[in-house]
């Protein structure tokens, strides 16, 4: 039996950063990974390509172009789901090349297979032939999958899931997209950027309610006037399959509504990817949604198992998940690095426009008690917005009104999730609007919308007006 120091199940941003930490300490590591190539669903399914085809949608649509340099550019030839699909295809490409690079610089076993704990340190590889390997400590790093409620028919051609959704053989005529989370949010508006009629679906009564109210009302704002039509407080009854007089879905809702739709998305949660991995059976608790249950350092309740990733919920981010599997593995082996996940650290929802935030609310503020005031800056009030053609999005900074330290950062527009940057380092070294003030920033340029936001602030705060 082939023993190593360190086993990683699970080849997606967490696991891969995790072993080749782990690696570049002199450790003997072994990679396992079900599907053929590595990336998992940051690569595969979720994060990259849903990125990759927005910025297909808006350059396919002209979204951001059309009107403000007085010549619009033809880009309306009929653009085939091949070319939807085409930079998609080339990104996760490249991305998986890079991985399979970086996996054997760090000299990683990867093992192609299915991995199954079997207790005492020994995982079972089924494969293209099966074997057992061992280690001192096990990290699973599996991921999720999609929710699948057993009253919706999914087929995959017409009735989707959101890793199904990125195997479209053709455009869908019209969409109803149900869970109006991060990912039901992407996809609502990437498709109704390239001209699709989409209804968006939600039991409650807003979208994305850990955003700044503000900025989640602004979106919903943005989306109605692309003609999504958004539906509050209402909830799936039933879909009727398409009858012989016409070939559409009836999507039967709470509300008494029935909707007519060529193809729907159910986009309202994952599930952490534990099923058959044999982990509950040795000792390894497992939570809500199938989630590993972990402490702060990403160890399970079997002492050498560790998980990180989406596979332990919250907060399932690509970028927090890649942290979390080195914390995992500065704990295990006691090497050289950060033992903490960052206490602060940013949103970037991927939509069209694209929506960031860091630190808390003005809802979540005035909840702790604090005594807060806001500033806000629009994009179409810069003169690089204007040279841009940005015509909405604003950038809104929350602030403690007396010592006028900032504590959030709200963005809604363009190239959102870029400037949130500067914003958490911000909040992180928690500076004072006259410090933003100070800051002189290449001009013109999008962090003007801090300096003015700032002022605006001021102004907010004495009651005189700044610019």
């Amino acid at each position: 039996m082939k023993h190593y120091d360190l086993i990683v199940i699970g080849a997606g941003p967490a696991g891969e950063k995790a072993a080749a930490k782990a690696s570049y300490f002199g450790k003997k590591v072994a990679l396992v990974e079900m599907a053929i190539a590595p990336g998992g669903a940051g690569v595969h399914t979720g994060t990259l390509p849903s990125k990759t085809l927005k910025e297909t949608a808006l350059f396919l649509s002209g979204k951001n172009d059309k009107g403000i340099f007085g010549v619009d550019k033809d880009l309306s030839r009929h653009a085939s789901i091949e070319d939807f699909y085409f930079r998609r295809n080339y990104v996760t490409n490249s991305e998986v090349n890079a991985i399979v690079k970086n996996i054997s610089k760090h000299g990683i076993d990867f093992i192609n297979g299915k991995a199954e704990f079997i207790g005492n340190h020994q995982v079972l590889i089924h494969g293209t032939s099966s074997e057992t390997i061992s280690a001192d400590h096990i990290l699973i790093a599996t991921g999720s999958y999609p929710f699948r409620p057993s009253n919706i028919p999914f087929d995959g051609e017409r009735i989707h899931d959101s890793d199904t959704i990125l195997n479209l053989k053709r455009f869908p005529k019209s969409l109803c997209v149900l869970g109006a989370g991060v990912i039901g949010c992407e996809y609502t508006t990437i498709f109704a950027t390239i001209g699709i009629p989409v209804y968006l679906v939600d039991s409650r009564d807003e979208i994305l309610p850990f955003l700044d109210s503000e900025i989640s009302s602004s979106l919903v704002q943005q989306m109605r006037s692309d003609r999504i039509e958004v539906i509050f407080n209402s909830e799936l009854i039933k879909i009727e399959e398409p009858n012989e007089l016409e070939d559409l879905y009836r999507i039967h809702l709470s509300t008494g509504e029935i909707l007519k739709v060529d193809m729907f998305l159910f986009a309202a949660g994952r599930s952490g990817r534990t099923k058959g991995l044999g982990l509950e059976s040795n000792g390894v608790k497992i939570g809500k949604r199938e989630a590993i249950e972990v402490n702060e350092h990403y160890q399970s309740s079997l002492n050498y198992v560790y998980a990180v990733g989406d596979v332990i919920g919250f907060p399932a981010l690509a970028s927090t998940s890649m942290d979390q599997g080195r914390i995992a593995v500065t704990h295990m082996f006691d090497t050289a690095g950060f033992d903490r996940l960052a206490g602060i650290f940013p949103y970037g929802i991927y939509t069209i426009p694209e929506v960031s935030m860091v630190g808390i609310s003005e809802k979540e503020a005035i909840a702790k008690g604090l005594e807060i005031e806001t500033g806000k800056a629009n994009y179409s009030d810069m003169p690089r917005g204007k040279i841009l053609g940005a015509e909405s999005g604003f950038l809104k900074l929350v602030f403690e009104k007396k010592s006028q330290i900032i504590l959030g950062v709200h963005i809604i527009g363009l190239q959102a999730t870029e400037l949130i940057h500067f914003g958490l380092s911000l909040v992180e070294s928690k500076k004072t609007l006259n410090q933003v003030i100070s800051i002189a920033f290449n001009f013109p340029t999008l962090h003007d919308l801090y300096k003015y936001a700032a002022y605006d602030g001021l102004g907010n705060s004495s009651g005189h007006k700044i610019k």
